[in-house]
């Protein structure tokens, strides 16, 4: 996954843990590390597929848009990694490779590719933010 990927998971949870009161970006920013050029095109990412409601001015913010239970860990991750191009041939007609067409290695990491989405699949941003207490001092939010 890209680190795109690993920064919108991370919004989600930090926004999530923020229990309905409205984010912030620099809150996000600060609690992660992460440049305010980055949670902006994720946070605005995010809001495009519904995911999360934005707000400007001083009584702005950012909220989820669903519930958390709501919220896919396959669905999030197919839409910010849309090119699960692990190997050329997955993309149909690009491929340079003279095995194309009788490898078994397509289809070997086809599988495996599957099987990483169904367990993401299992999966929900409330599953990743159970334990609300801990991550929430790990981030220097409320305690919930």
């Amino acid at each position: 996954m890209t680190t795109y990927t690993d920064y919108t998971l991370r919004v989600l949870m930090y926004v999530s843990l923020k229990n309905g009161e409205k984010a912030t970006m620099k809150g996000i920013c600060e609690s992660y590390g992460i440049s305010r050029n980055h949670v902006m095109k994720i946070v605005q990412d995010l809001a495009r597929e519904g995911l999360l409601e934005t707000s400007r001015g001083k009584t702005g913010g950012i909220l989820l848009a669903r519930a958390p239970e709501d919220i896919s860990l396959r669905k999030v991750i197919q839409k910010s990694e849309p090119d699960f191009r692990i190997v050329e041939c997955f993309e149909c007609g690009l491929s340079t490779c003279p095995l194309v067409g009788n490898c078994v290695l397509t289809g070997v990491l086809a599988e495996a590719m599957n099987a990483f989405l169904d367990v993401l699949g299992k999966y929900t941003l409330a599953d990743l933010v159970r334990p609300k207490n801990a991550l929430a001092r790990m981030l220097n939010l409320p305690e919930l």
